[in-house]
């Protein structure tokens, strides 16, 4: 199966259970709090991407400039999040990824998510593109393993969902690898294009002829995330941290390594729901 055929087929992305629980809930209230529906959906891969494909759609006539949930919410009616949510409730109790645990990939992602917007402060680039790029950066590998299960199990095997060859030994058996289809996916909700190439360059940030800073920062925080999850000696840091990618955005291995404020030994989805 090529890329676009995957693009192609029908799927859902999953949404965290309890935070869907907690936005329906509030929700429901007569002045439902927009501060803190904003807060909650920005926790969730799943929402957040609903929430940006509904604003850049052609209704809203902001196709390709809503970069945030924040944002979104801000075109957005309630009768729409609420829509959404319940939508998002009813489907999260019973959806599974075959190959992922979603509870350690939704904390992650979200881990992502914080790197990248504090990296991107650091850079001054677009933190809310760089929080929501973090979030939603590997959705890609979720529509792999619910499009193509057998061939996500043999990658499984020798190459766990978050190693960081995973993206080499996709590209090598599929021809394409998770950044690849969550760019897909995001040009197909018409995303800013700087994020649309943000995701597609995220593995290799100099594949672009013109070279995305935004790619190089999830390029950085993924690194970090996901050689935290590996348990990484301080040597192995040092030997893996991506240097030419560092150079070009001027933070060196130092300066990457401060910018994680993240308590990694108590995670849990739904746990901090205040970003």
């Amino acid at each position: 199966m090529d890329l676009n055929t995957l693009l192609a087929q029908p799927f859902a992305l999953p949404s965290i259970p309890k935070v869907a629980a907690v936005l329906l809930s509030e929700l429901k209230l007569e002045s439902p709090d927009l501060k803190k529906v904003t807060q909650v959906i920005s926790t969730d891969p799943a929402l957040t991407a609903r929430v940006l494909q509904l604003a850049n759609s052609g209704y809203f006539k902001m196709s390709g400039k809503v970069s945030s949930a924040s944002e979104a919410l801000a075109l957005l009616k309630l009768q729409h999040v609420r829509a959404m949510a319940q939508d998002a409730a009813s489907t999260s109790s019973i959806k599974t990824v075959p190959g992922i645990q979603l509870h350690p990939f939704w904390d992650y992602s979200l881990n992502v998510a914080r790197l990248s917007r504090s990296l991107a402060g650091v850079v001054r680039q677009n933190q809310g593109a760089a929080f929501t790029c973090g979030l939603i950066h590997a959705v890609g590998e979720l529509a792999i393993h619910l499009v193509l299960p057998e061939k996500a199990a043999l990658l499984d095997e020798n190459y766990p969902p978050l190693s960081l060859k995973r993206a080499r030994a996709e590209r090598k058996l599929l021809g394409f690898c998770y950044a690849q289809v969550g760019a897909g996916l995001a040009r197909k909700w018409h995303f800013p294009q700087a994020m649309v190439d943000a995701l597609e360059h995220q593995y290799a940030p100099f594949d672009n002829n013109v070279y995305e800073p935004l790619a190089g920062v999830i390029h950085l925080a993924t690194w970090r995330a996901r050689a935290k999850e590996a348990r990484m000696s301080s040597r192995q840091l040092a030997v893996s941290f991506p240097g030419t990618v560092g150079v070009a955005l001027g933070l060196d291995i130092d300066m990457v390594l401060q910018q994680d404020p993240i308590d990694w030994s108590a995670q849990s989805p739904g746990r901090a729901l205040l970003v």
